[in-house]
């Protein structure tokens, strides 16, 4: 059974892993700076949920099956490197076709809505397969391989909370300077730093090999 403690600590590491630096902050902070703070939020929540997925995953062994599967690693990760290679490319061709311009009506029909902003941060997370990596070393560490539900769903949940709480603080504070990401070239030095880093991270991920 695990213990209080093993659950602050898991949600400790989890809060550690979700601070680092990768796709889940880039895809945040343009989505808070570009749309605004509730869509920065949404795609924090759907981030979230895909550690959530994970988590949930792990405790029952299907995390594994990705991890011990060459096949089925190199699919998600194949996924997963195309959709941030994309995200990255739109970021990029929005910085050059704006001209550091501030679009008041935004013709990319994937920024109207908090729902795209919601399944952006979930694909995100879940096409990411050094996240299943990451949260099968890590789940064993603080549960047994026959853990109740109770305790897999409470994992979870802490993981979901820990995941949300920060980037949602993220999302504020970088949609609560939209003014200053609203100028010209700030917008424009934001859509392109995020577009690079979404592409060097998609051509990472593509050359990722299994530990």
């Amino acid at each position: 059974m695990t213990s209080v403690t093993q659950f602050v600590a898991f949600g400790g590491v989890v809060l550690l892993g979700a601070m680092s630096p990768g796709p889940d902050f880039a895809v945040v902070v343009r989505r808070s700076a570009v749309s605004g703070r509730l869509h920065g939020m949404a795609a924090a929540t759907g981030i979230a949920v895909g550690v959530f997925v994970w988590v949930a995953a792990s405790t029952t062994g299907i995390a594994a099956l990705l991890a011990a599967s060459a096949t089925a690693f190199t699919v998600v990760k194949v996924v997963g490197a195309a959709y941030l290679l994309y995200l990255g490319a739109k970021a990029l061709r929005s910085a050059l076709r704006t001209g550091g311009k501030l679009e008041l009506e935004l013709p990319d029909p994937a920024r109207r809505g908090t729902w795209a902003a919601f399944a952006e941060g979930l694909l995100t997370n879940v096409l990411n397969p050094k996240a299943a990596l990451f949260f099968v070393a890590l789940v064993p560490q603080f549960v047994s391989s026959g853990a109740s539900t109770g305790e897999t769903l409470l994992l979870s949940v802490i993981a979901l909370a820990g995941t949300v709480a920060w980037f949602l603080v993220v999302a504020n504070v970088v949609g609560t300077l939209r003014r200053v990401f609203a100028r010209p070239a700030v917008r424009r030095a934001v859509d392109g730093l995020t577009g690079a880093a979404l592409v060097a991270l998609g051509l990472k991920l593509a050359t990722a090999t299994r530990p």
